[in-house]
């Protein structure tokens, strides 16, 4: 299963992307260093809540919606590993990885 932590730094990197906005960009909105956000994108780093609320802030994106992003990402990994799981006990014998 994917950390928790690589799904919100994907969120993060799709909403600043689409933007058009670069990490110096957001860098200089949130007052946060420009590789602490790099790292945090990456999943590299957990982002507390107040790093979550401020780079909410600097893409002008409420932060309930960076949660609920996240959220639905979520969702459909764990329906991926469940699908995997259910064919694994259908077809013990073949071997599934998941991603």
């Amino acid at each position: 299963m994917t950390a928790m932590r690589q799904l919100v730094g994907e969120v993060l990197r799709a909403r600043r992307i689409s933007q058009g906005l670069t990490l110096r960009d957001v860098s200089g909105k949130a007052r946060v260093s420009l590789g602490y956000i790099s790292e945090v994108e990456r999943g590299q780093k957990e982002a507390s809540s107040e790093l979550l609320a401020a780079l909410a802030g600097a893409l002008d994106v409420p932060l309930s919606k960076v949660l609920l992003d996240v959220s639905a990402m979520l969702e459909l990994e764990e329906a991926s590993v469940d699908q995997i799981a259910s064919i694994s006990s259908i077809a013990p014998d073949v071997s599934v990885s998941a991603a």
